[in-house]
């Protein structure tokens, strides 16, 4: 049950997937963002998982909303108008750019206009949607291995997000870095940003990093870096990367700089989903002490089905 529930997911069996993958929700996130107003720290383009996939939630249109979303159990892009028009896009083996063309076509088909940048985000020597005839790859069994990850990761991060009384964003999906997260804020302003990321301008991410925060998430991997949950705190306060965390397997990326608990020892452990709550609360508490939040202010008991909080 617990290999059903948490299946393997090693990069290097999908990764060609993977990159086909990332680039599609990044046409469906980038129409959202078109044309969502804007929230604080990016929160306006975000996916959300599912019970079948991952999707936009309702999208402006003049008078109607759009939706799409990713069906990752019958493996179709469904667009579906709030006047009861839709169209259905199978996923299959096809490049980014025929991709790209059938869901402009699509839209066109519904009455709806919505033109984009059409150059990937967080992706070095990334290929404009238009023109990417390499990335092609669609399998169907590590996609639906990825969703179910996904799933089981959103229950989680959403049950942890319970125990937290500041603001704390919603667990969504980043279609540029292709995470899905979940942010607590200590409520101070943060030093202004200076990195720098890939196809992103800078001011969005001050924007979203203008606050002092707390963030966890799963992310699939990379060639460097197989499938793994992080956390990190911006800014990285004094003594946060030397601080003990649990469970064993965890460790402090120098590179990333950010604790990683290795996807495959997470599914591996005895209790799986325990691990991976030990791994939040801990690096949680490691940005939260080093940094001095008001933590008798901010923190409550995890939330229960049904049962208000008392005042």
């Amino acid at each position: 049950m617990t290999t059903e529930r948490w299946p393997a997911l090693p990069y290097a069996e999908w990764r060609e997937t993977y990159a086909t993958l990332q680039l599609w929700t990044q046409i469906v996130g980038k129409i959202r963002l078109a044309r969502t107003p804007w929230l604080n720290h990016s929160w306006h383009v975000a996916l959300y998982v599912t019970s079948n996939g991952l999707t936009t939630s309702p999208i402006p249109d003049g008078q109607r909303t759009f939706e799409m979303r990713f069906d990752f159990n019958r493996h179709l892009l469904d667009v579906s108008v709030s006047d009861g028009t839709s169209r259905q896009l199978l996923l299959q083996p096809q490049c980014v750019a025929d991709f790209y063309g059938a869901v402009k076509q699509a839209l066109v088909e519904l009455g709806i206009e919505v033109a984009i940048n059409d150059f990937p985000c967080e992706i070095a020597g990334a290929i404009a949607f238009s023109n990417d005839r390499v990335h092609a790859a669609y399998d169907r069994e590590y996609v639906q291995r990825f969703w179910k990850v996904l799933t089981q990761v959103d229950l989680i991060f959403k049950g942890f997000r319970t125990g937290f009384l500041g603001k704390a964003s919603p667990v969504h999906f980043f279609w540029g870095s292709f995470d899905l997260a979940v942010t607590r804020f200590s409520g101070r302003r943060a030093p202004q940003f200076e990195g720098k990321v890939p196809g992103l301008a800078i001011d969005v991410m001050r924007e979203a990093y203008s606050h002092e925060v707390s963030s966890a998430g799963f992310w699939p991997g990379s060639a460097e870096v197989d499938a793994a949950f992080y956390s990190y705190a911006y800014p990285t306060p004094p003594g946060f990367k030397q601080a003990r965390v649990q469970p064993d397997g965890a460790f402090f990326h120098e590179t990333l700089g950010e604790f990683l608990l290795p996807y495959e020892a997470m599914r591996s452990s005895a209790e799986p989903e325990a691990a991976l709550l030990s791994f939040l609360q801990t690096t949680y508490e490691a940005a939260a002490v080093s940094a001095g939040w008001d933590r008798d202010a901010l923190e409550c008991a995890p939330g229960v089905p049904a049962v208000p909080r008392s005042a």
